[in-house]
Order: structure tokens, then C-alpha cells, then sequence
């Protein structure tokens, strides 16, 4: 039996988000996207500086999933400012979530839900929502599933290639 702790990120963390951001990206994507927009997004999104920049921003947090010793996965969300995209005040978004695929279907993810829901009521925010590609039905079923409901669509550009998202909301009240 696995024991899965959900912690809030470090400076000295940002290695290890690193190496989930590029593994989990790969996993998830390589197989229905040209392997040149891999890299670009890849050296844009999740070099050490990138990374090292986004955990600085006060309107960010970054919660990491260690497994026995090991981390496992991580969760970004975005207050107000920080958002990826403006016109959802007083609201949470999950910009992401990635777990390595040795630990998918082990709970982790519905236990990073929880965690941004925590987040979102101690705040007293309205909702949290999330971008999740149209193709990536695993997800998107993922999220349905914990009560996240579609509401919008948005333009997602990987490299060369606009893509189009699912925008999905969850109520805290």
C-alpha cells in the first residue's frame, strides 16, 4: 500500500517539477502532436527559469505529491492576476495538473481536486475551473466525474498548432 502525501512546493522543488512537467507532458501528448511543438512548448513552459519564475509569482501555488519517499505528481493553481486568462474574478484555476503515469488511477489526482477545493472555500472563492484539451478524454472524464462541468471553450497554441480546450467549473457554493 502506497501512502500519498499532497505538500505545498518549495524553491528547492523545482527540479523535480521540472522533470514531472516535461515526463507527464510527453506521456500525455507526444502521440497526436508534431514532435518539434513538443519541444518549443516544452523549452518555453518548463525550463528551470520558467518554472523558478512562476513559483516566485505570489498569485501561484504549487502542490507536490510525494509517494513513499518519491514524488509523484503536482497540481499548479493561479489566483486573480496570476490566471491564464482574465474574466473569472474571485474564482481558482488549476492551470495544472500532472501525475506521472505510474501513478494514475491511484486516487492522486481526486486528492489534488480536493486540495484546490479546500483552497477555493477557505477563500471564500465562487468556483475553480480549469482548461483541459478536447482530445484528452481521460481528463476530461476525470473531471466530470469529481463534478467539474463544461462552461466555455478557449484557444490553446501548442508550437505551430492552435488547439482548442475545454474550459470546466466546479461551484464551491
Amino acid at each position: 500500500m502506497e501512502n500519498f502525501y499532497v505538500r505545498q512546493c518549495n524553491i528547492n522543488d523545482i527540479d523535480q517539477l521540472k522533470y514531472i512537467s516535461e515526463k507527464t507532458f510527453c506521456e500525455t501528448f507526444s502521440e497526436e502532436n508534431s514532435q518539434e511543438n513538443i519541444e518549443d512548448y516544452l523549452q518555453k513552459n518548463f525550463s528551470y527559469e520558467q518554472l523558478e519564475k512562476e513559483y516566485k509569482n505570489e498569485g501561484s501555488a504549487f502542490f507536490l505529491v510525494d509517494a513513499n519517499k518519491e514524488v509523484a505528481a503536482y497540481m499548479k493553481v493561479n489566483f486573480d492576476k496570476a490566471q491564464t486568462e482574465p474574466g473569472h474574478p474571485n474564482t481558482l484555476e488549476i492551470q495544472r495538473i500532472y501525475v506521472l503515469q505510474e501513478y494514475k488511477g491511484k486516487q492522486i489526482g481526486k486528492k489534488l481536486i480536493q486540495q484546490a477545493i479546500e483552497v477555493g472555500k477557505n477563500n471564500r472563492l465562487n468556483y475553480i475551473w480549469l482548461g483541459v484539451w478536447e482530445n484528452n478524454i481521460n481528463a476530461i472524464k476525470f473531471y466530470e466525474k469529481q463534478g467539474f462541468i463544461k462552461f466555455d471553450t478557449h484557444i490553446f497554441v501548442l508550437g505551430e498548432e492552435a488547439q482548442t480546450d475545454n474550459l470546466m467549473k466546479i461551484l464551491l457554493n
